[in-house]
């Protein structure tokens, strides 16, 4: 709706005279043209009924304003403007609707005078949200830092395997003397650069320091570049001692045997290691990842072939597999069917261990258990689901030292072989070009 201010703003053009001037009220008006028309001044009616308060108009409108031009050109089309938006429905959406102008926070930060409340409890924020954010897939974090940096650095180690393999054999990739069917470096090489290989880490009466291998260089079968043990063991060599680098149940968590090995992994890192660590938090997933890890490698090195080189996240990619086995357990009322679920998990997890290193798999697989179990963040609505959750979390730390403590000792002091004469078959299809599993 126009304004009174438009036609009082407003000027005629000088061709056609004004139709509210003071001629208009005398009796004469002009048409479009411009030419004069008789006219009956209506305010001049003697004693006439005027039409207009025949129908209930006011003749005060018959001056040179029209009807509306009563109205002020300050008065908006909102009813008292300043407050409009401030209103209790305009937001209702996002404001308490009871009459509290300060939203509700999503999440209550956690307390900071209990550090550990990170690692263990879920923080101080509510019941009803925890569950919420449970079945809705919200962790402690939106962003898997660790799951990033991990990977790329096992990018850029797989990179330099593959550039080492190139200045020694003249390819990225392993042909000969034994074709590596994952795209990657030669076992050689591999042990060069800090695979889990028994002999560099302890005395094997099998392999002594003695024994001469083929050179990083050798692709020829018997090979023709001859060195020592200890010179393929690199990292600066026993020092006239028995071989003890004991760091390789470490470093083959970084290493991988080729580019589809490294592919596997890193898809299953970034999918599922990525979303526990979410849930998780970093602190907690760093612990369960490395504590699986290393002791896949120590279950490995125990009952694998001694002769045979390691390499490979698989342990500690099976240990946040296992977290998620406590999360359908401890939460077994939140999940969207959990039997169906529990039955898919059942599949994916033995194939899983089939297709790789077994005892690798399955030392990650026991250790992520118990290391997630103490540190994944448990729901309990009532005292009796906490109470349980607690004496599990409570016996999973004594259970993983005595494991690592007894099969560390095993390691190092016997003969893994004279303990569990078939667990070689684990890692091992017998056949003749392996000796039937008894290298």
């Amino acid at each position: 709706m126009a304004s009174s201010s438009y036609y009082q703003d407003q000027k005629p053009h000088d061709d056609y005279p004004n139709p509210f001037s003071e001629s208009h009220q005398a009796g004469v008006q002009y048409d479009l043209k411009g030419n004069e028309r008789p006219y009956m001044n209506l305010a001049q009616n003697d004693g006439a009924e005027e039409p207009f308060q025949s129908h209930g108009y006011d003749h005060s409108y018959s001056d040179s304003r029209p009807p509306f031009a009563e109205e002020s050109s300050d008065v908006g089309l909102v009813h008292n403007p300043e407050g409009f938006g401030h209103s209790g429905y305009q937001d209702l959406e996002y404001a308490d609707p009871y009459g509290s102008r300060e939203p509700a926070p999503l999440v209550q930060e956690v307390e900071k005078s209990k550090p550990l409340s990170k690692f263990f409890a879920d923080g101080k924020y509510p019941l009803e949200q925890r569950i919420e954010n449970k079945k809705r897939g919200i962790g402690r974090q939106r962003h898997a830092f660790l799951v990033y940096i991990l990977t790329l650095a096992m990018i850029a180690v797989t990179i330099y395997e593959l550039v080492l393999n190139a200045q020694t054999q003249g390819s990225p990739f392993s042909f000969k003397p034994v074709v590596n069917p994952m795209l990657g470096p030669s076992s050689s090489e591999l042990i060069f650069v800090g695979a889990r290989f028994p002999p560099c880490m302890k005395y094997v009466e099998a392999l002594p320091p003695s024994t001469n291998f083929g050179c990083l260089n050798n692709t020829a079968n018997p090979a023709t570049s001859i060195c020592s043990l200890e010179t393929l063991c690199n990292f600066g060599g026993f020092h006239g001692q028995n071989p003890n680098q004991w760091f390789r149940f470490i470093t083959p968590i970084f290493l991988h045997a080729g580019l589809i090995h490294l592919l596997l992994n890193m898809l299953a890192q970034y999918l599922l290691s990525g979303q526990i660590e979410r849930e998780m938090g970093s602190g907690g997933f760093l612990i369960t990842y490395f504590a699986a890890g290393i002791f896949g490698n120590v279950l490995g090195g125990n009952f694998s072939l001694v002769g045979v080189p390691s390499v490979g996240a698989s342990g500690a990619i099976f240990g946040t597999l296992a977290v998620t086995w406590v999360d359908l357990i401890a939460h077994w009322q939140f999940q969207y069917r959990p039997v169906r679920k529990l039955i898919f998990m059942t599949i994916e997890l033995a194939i899983g261990i089939a297709i790789g290193f077994i005892p690798s798999h399955l030392g990650g697989f026991l250790m992520g258990l118990l290391v997630g179990t103490i540190f994944y963040p448990i729901i309990s609505v009532t005292k009796l689901h906490r109470t349980i959750t607690w004496i599990f979390r409570l016996s999973a730390i004594p259970l993983a030292v005595i494991l690592y403590v007894v099969l560390i000792r095993n390691f190092y002091t016997s003969d893994p072989y004279a303990a569990c004469p078939g667990c070689r078959y684990l890692s091992c299809i017998p056949m003749a070009l392996n000796n039937y599993c008894q290298g």
